[in-house]
């Protein structure tokens, strides 16, 4: 497993070792151990799949608020997807900043995302799987969103005119969010 810093502070990018032959491939796609000893502490309790069938479909940007937050680790099973996560850890070195990634059935890679973070995606191609590995498990009362196209994180999705939910379309910008995260360096 090779893990890859990012521009913004504690996220990382996991490219966990292939092995193919004739036959096809193998990988393994999750070790506690070889996350612990990478010094990536988290102790995953949901495993969550996501379908889309259009390419160009956004869904974020999500989090969870409070003591409900959920670090997250994710990959695309089908497909492709950019992956976004957006730093909300007021008094981080990063807060504000964005990571873009993409995440494809090719590529293999995944993204650890923290606690602490909004996270979306947009489709790269049509019939997409997506997959989640979560440290918290879902708690509607805590789910909250930030505008995709909030002007002041100004993300490059690559997409004028997104497949997007009614919710996603409606949530607030950041300015207007009661996200609740601080940095605790």
């Amino acid at each position: 497993m090779k893990v890859i810093e990012t521009d913004v502070l504690d996220v990382y990018i996991i490219e966990p070792r292939v092995f193919g032959d004739h036959r096809g491939w193998f990988m393994e796609s999750w070790s506690q151990k070889k996350m612990d000893d990478a010094g990536l502490h988290y102790t995953f309790v949901q495993d969550n799949q996501s379908y889309s069938a259009q390419k160009g479909t956004l869904r974020g940007l999500h989090f969870q608020n409070g003591d409900a937050s959920q670090a997250k680790l994710v990959r695309c099973a089908k497909g492709a997807v950019l992956d976004v996560a957006v730093d909300l850890r007021k008094g981080s070195p990063t807060y504000k900043k964005w990571v873009a990634v993409e995440l494809s059935a090719e590529n293999k890679r995944q993204l650890l995302i923290p606690r602490g973070f909004a996270h979306g995606f947009v489709t790269l191609t049509d019939d997409v799987e997506f997959l989640y590995k979560a440290d918290n498990l879902y708690n509607q009362p805590a789910e909250r969103s930030i505008l995709w196209n909030d002007p002041e994180l100004a993300i490059d999705w690559g997409v004028e005119n997104p497949v997007i939910a009614e919710k996603d379309a409606k949530a607030p910008l950041l300015k207007d969010s009661d996200a609740d995260f601080e940095y605790r360096g």
